[in-house]
């Protein structure tokens, strides 16, 4: 039996195990915990391709797993954790309006869906993105209650515990998810400097906004590497 063929898809169904216990988190309202879960999920879901490349066993399963696994956890938990922060927003309106209206939080889970099941099938995003990728826009989202809770900006507290804010977050969530805006991929496929020179000069000023900000610096590297992807598409049109 060949295991290097099935070490890939171990990798993604351990990706899956970590959002499933980030489910539980969120649900729970440890944000805190559900954060980490999902990072140490995103950081499996960055090596299962690597390898897969790595073995030459890359496989018609592997990508369905791989979407699957990111369904949970980079599309349902910040879906869930969306939910729990609208319910907790001061707001105006009636009971029963109230009732629904954290439902919407759920937007960002339909978008999350449609862009990895149209991902499986774009043959334009081999080697870069369209669109905001998913696991982006989870570390995004759970970053949120996280700046809320450790922030001492009366300004962040006012926006984040806004529910019309929110939901404007949760709207532009589900569209950058499924934007027609290329973006460059961060998945390492050669240890080249050349090869790889944007994404480890994004790293390394990503760690920059991390150690100086904090969890703040989580939705402010995401808003970069939008920018960045931005402006490294206008210098390769010239």
């Amino acid at each position: 039996m060949n295991i290097k063929k099935h070490i890939p898809n171990l990798i993604t169904l351990l990706n899956l195990f970590c959002g499933c216990i980030a489910l539980v988190f969120a649900f729970h309202r440890n944000f805190e915990m559900a954060f980490y879960f999902v990072c140490l999920g995103i950081f499996l879901d960055f090596f299962d391709g690597f390898f897969a490349r790595l073995f030459k066993v890359s496989s018609p399963l592997g990508l369905q797993l791989d979407s699957l696994a990111d369904m949970v956890t980079s599309g349902v938990v910040p879906g869930l954790v969306m939910y729990q922060m609208l319910i907790n927003t001061s707001t105006t309106m009636s009971e029963s309006y109230m009732q629904i209206f954290p439902y919407l939080g759920f937007i960002i889970t339909l978008g999350s869906c449609y862009r990895l099941a149209n991902f499986n099938i774009d043959t334009r995003q081999t080697d870069s993105f369209i669109g905001l990728p998913t696991p982006a826009n989870a570390l995004f989202v759970l970053s949120l209650p996280l700046v809320l809770k450790y922030s001492d900006s009366l300004f962040l507290l006012e926006i984040l515990t806004n529910q019309w804010v929110l939901l404007v977050v949760t709207l532009l969530s589900a569209y950058m998810l499924n934007a027609e805006i290329p973006l460059f991929s961060l998945k390492i496929k050669k240890f080249s400097f050349k090869d790889n020179a944007l994404q480890i000069i994004f790293l390394l000023l990503s760690l920059l906004l991390l150690v100086f900000f904090q969890y703040l610096g989580i939705p402010l590297l995401i808003i970069f590497y939008i920018l960045l992807s931005v402006v490294n598409n206008k210098v390769l049109k010239k």
